[in-house]
């Protein structure tokens, strides 16, 4: 049973070793192959204001970016494959990069069903097994590699330093959102897998706000809080630039719901 067990974990790790390697040759292929038609990042912020508020009028997309063809793949609602089965996961993306070049029909996309109506019709192109499986690898480590690169905007507080808060606020003219959690709290942990985690919520914090994490029940609130918390967890607390509280919210809130949090209180 031990050797067994030993064999499987090596062949994991040898697994994933490999698929970092060929990340790497993947991101190069998907630069020479595929990127003079595929744009470079656009943040998915700006992308749901061009599709959804100004019918693309405001960045004229013809094709879907790098970014969009990695969520979609990975994420989206028509995502490829098993999240939970690594292995397989790479195979049927594969063979939907292989399918899908082949013959670029519009009802077999993995692009939302809203922006694909900006799109031009694709010329139909052949990729080799070999080139379809260094593709799959670099979607497959899209996001983990950026964010490696760009890490997420979430600061984990042990110390109260306002100040500290205060001044890259003022600098980066951000306002301050506080976001109060506990180890024991459920709904912190579901809100933060659902909500939290995701690549659009990340951005919309990004571009606005530093974000303050604070476990309760090991370090007091920043800014005074402590006299406007109320014991439950998750609660959110906006804040300005300067530390003065905008407004409070418990509770935990789902994607849209926490999207316009963000939004109303620019």
């Amino acid at each position: 049973m031990i050797i067994r067990r030993t064999i499987f974990l090596f062949t994991i790790l040898a697994f994933f070793v490999s698929l970092k390697a060929d990340f790497k040759e993947g991101k190069v292929l998907f630069e020479e192959k595929c990127a003079s038609c595929h744009g470079e990042y656009i943040s998915f912020k700006k992308l749901k204001e061009n599709f959804f508020e100004r019918n693309n009028n405001l960045l004229n997309l013809t094709i879907p970016t790098q970014n969009m063809l990695a969520w979609a793949i990975m994420e989206g609602s028509k995502k490829v494959g098993d999240p939970n089965d690594s292995e397989m996961r790479i195979v049927e993306i594969e063979e939907y990069l292989k399918s899908y070049l082949a013959n670029p029909d519009i009802n077999n996309t993995v692009c939302d069903n809203h922006v694909v109506k900006y799109y031009k019709e694709k010329e139909p192109m052949e990729i080799s097994e070999d080139e379809a499986t260094l593709l799959a690898e670099y979607f497959m480590g899209y996001k983990a590699d950026r964010l490696k690169r760009f890490p997420k905007p979430v600061k984990v507080l042990k110390d109260n330093n306002d100040g500290k808060i205060i001044k890259e606020a003022l600098e980066k003219n951000k306002q301050i959102i506080v976001f109060a959690t506990a180890q024991s709290c459920y709904f912190c942990k579901k809100m933060k897998h659902e909500v939290l985690d995701l690549t659009e919520v990340q951005e919309a914090i990004a571009e606005d706000y530093i974000f303050i994490e604070v476990d309760v029940d090991y370090v007091a609130l920043p800014f005074g809080l402590n006299k406007r918390f109320k014991g439950m967890t998750p609660t959110f607390f906006i804040l300005t630039t300067s530390g003065q509280l905008i407004n409070t919210y418990p509770g935990a809130w789902d994607r849209k719901d926490f999207l316009g949090i963000l939004k109303e209180n620019l």
